[in-house]
């Protein structure tokens, strides 16, 4: 494990539960394609990653290039941003970005008799199970229209690497001024999230 590596599988899994939209990249013929689309990860008795569940719509000129090629990169970037020498008392400290980020070489099986089942399951992990969460029965007859516009997918993972680079190198004295000058900021939370 490197310097910038997640300390564990339940970090990354963390990361993308956090994060939900992925980069879901495909290559062939005409070149690469990209579509951002919200995942859920499954995960196995370990807690890594195994899969993701989502759908494309119909409508996306990608869908169909997906489906003739399957093999796909699905990436995550999580907050991110610039740190200032300006922040840092350190002399000749230099101007650095902090990130999370995860890729999965992943191939893509597509199930259209899941449709239904993997719009629940997204709008129930957006919107969680309180009193009053909107749920896919308030459009009524709307829904299975819906259902019938997009295509599920389950993205089985063959390989993934994640570098969280995240202040792990710094002194203690450096990393609480930097955390200081992003305040409450998502950034600021991943950090001291991941300071050993």
């Amino acid at each position: 494990m490197g310097l910038f590596s997640p300390r564990s599988d339940a970090d990354v899994a963390q990361f993308v539960r956090e994060e939900k939209l992925a980069l879901v990249t495909t290559h062939d013929a005409q070149g690469f394609v990209t579509t951002p689309l919200p995942l859920l990860a499954e995960l196995d008795h370990t807690g890594e990653i195994r899969a993701f569940v989502g759908h494309f719509a119909l409508a996306n000129p990608h869908t169909a290039r997906a489906q003739a090629s399957p093999r796909a990169q699905i990436a995550f970037l999580g907050p991110h941003g610039y740190i200032s020498p300006g922040v840092v008392s350190a002399p000749g400290w230099g101007p650095t970005w902090n990130y999370r980020f995860a890729q999965f070489e992943v191939e893509l099986q597509f199930g259209p008799e899941r449709n239904r089942a993997a719009i629940v399951e997204l709008v129930s992990e957006l919107e969680g199970t309180h009193e009053g969460a909107w749920t896919v029965a308030r459009m009524g007859e709307r829904f299975e229209g819906m259902t019938q516009r997009v295509v599920a997918f389950r993205a089985v993972v063959l390989s993934q690497h994640a570098q969280f680079k995240l202040g792990q190198d710094e002194t203690a004295q450096t990393f609480a001024e930097i955390v200081a000058a992003e305040g409450a900021s998502p950034l600021a939370a991943a950090m001291l999230g991941q300071r050993p």
